[in-house]
């Protein structure tokens, strides 16, 4: 179908990818932690919704133009660093909070709009996931396909939908875990300046980062 090959192969693969712990699945549990299941499963909308951008970049050729070409990839590269890098700093900077169960009738919380948007971005602007998609998703298609956009596209949403399934879990299970640390606006203090610690760290390497 559409040329793909290996379907089952892709299929596990992906889900591999997906559990194997990073940076998204440590934005997830922060965030489920802070804001309970609702912010958990935000963030995790989020950072499927930038995946999605660079599947369908991918699909449409706009990803290799990223990967062949110096100035388009500088671009993007510079642009994500510093929003990663003034996220971070902004979240490290932050002033302790009130308790999520006090939070919410003190306007305290952190909009669930603002932990997706995070979430996108983060991906969004990250050139190296669009030449991770460039580079895994091409494995699975043959090379004389004819609808080779279409099976780019197929792909993608497939491994995105499966990874969206397991952070929805994991934000889940964080936010069930976590109930009696979200009493403490110290440790939701500390939980915000370890993300921001983080996308600092993902901007650095961003920013660091070389086309291959």
């Amino acid at each position: 179908m559409l040329g793909i090959q290996e379907f089952w192969l892709f299929v596990l693969s992906g889900l591999l990818l997906n559990i194997t712990p990073g940076p998204d699945t440590a934005y997830i549990v922060g965030r489920s932690v802070q804001s309970g299941w609702r912010g958990g499963a935000a963030a995790a909308l989020g950072i499927s919704t930038g995946c999605l951008v660079h599947v369908f970049a991918a699909a449409i050729g706009l990803s290799a133009l990223l990967a062949s070409s110096a100035a388009a990839f500088t671009l993007v590269k510079w642009a994500g660093a510093a929003y990663l890098c003034f996220m971070g700093v902004k979240m490290l900077l932050s002033r302790p909070r009130a308790p999520v169960t006090d939070a919410v009738s003190a306007g305290g919380a952190i909009p669930l709009r603002q932990i997706f948007w995070q979430g996108a971005l983060t991906n969004a602007l990250n050139p190296k996931v669009a030449l991770f998609f460039l580079a895994f998703l091409p494995q699975f298609v043959a090379m004389d396909s004819p609808h080779k956009a279409a099976a780019f596209l197929l792909l993608g949403v497939i491994f995105i939908f499966n990874g969206t399934l397991w952070c929805l879990g994991v934000a889940a299970f964080a936010a069930s875990a976590a109930g009696r640390v979200r009493q403490s606006g110290q440790v939701l203090l500390w939980i915000d300046r370890a993300l921001g610690g983080l996308f600092v760290y993902l901007g650095v390497r961003v920013a660091l980062s070389q086309a291959r």
